[in-house]
């Protein structure tokens, strides 16, 4: 897929690609060893996993980085989300998003910024708290 397109999840996959982990590959295989503990929601009724977009649902990736990385707490405090950091957002009405924690700061804040996507192809802004956090998340890579 073309790096200006796509939805959130995909910056997260090309992130982690960028560093060498295969996100997709790893998400649907957890999936397969553990169908049982991934959301299968209303929206998308799985009933098996699904190679092609299992990687690109929020809440699987949020199942996902709190099994095989580590879950952090939630703060109001910007200082506690670092570069390489993944935040999960509610939009509204359970419309979820992710983005991904970067290592530079804006000029106006001085928090760190976040690259995410939501509609309007990949952007790096300052956004840590324009929606409601729902998660926040590390995830390093595989387990050797």
């Amino acid at each position: 897929m073309p790096a200006d397109t796509g939805v959130c999840t995909d910056e997260i996959i090309r992130s982690y690609r960028r560093v060498g982990v295969g996100l997709q590959k790893e998400v649907h295989e957890d999936m397969v060893r553990n169908f049982g503990v991934y959301p299968r929601s209303w929206r998308w009724l799985l009933s098996r996993p699904d190679t092609n977009i299992d990687h690109r649902r929020v809440p699987n990736l949020m199942v996902f980085f709190a099994r095989k990385g580590e879950s952090l707490p939630l703060s109001s405090r910007p200082d506690e989300y670092t570069p390489g950091d993944l935040v999960t957002w509610d939009l509204g009405g359970g419309v979820p998003h992710i983005g991904i924690v970067v290592d530079q700061k804006s000029e106006k804040s001085r928090r760190y910024m976040l690259v995410h996507n939501i509609g309007q192809g990949p952007r790096m802004e300052d956004v840590l708290f324009n929606w409601k956090v729902t998660g926040h998340y590390r995830y390093f890579g595989p387990a050797l």
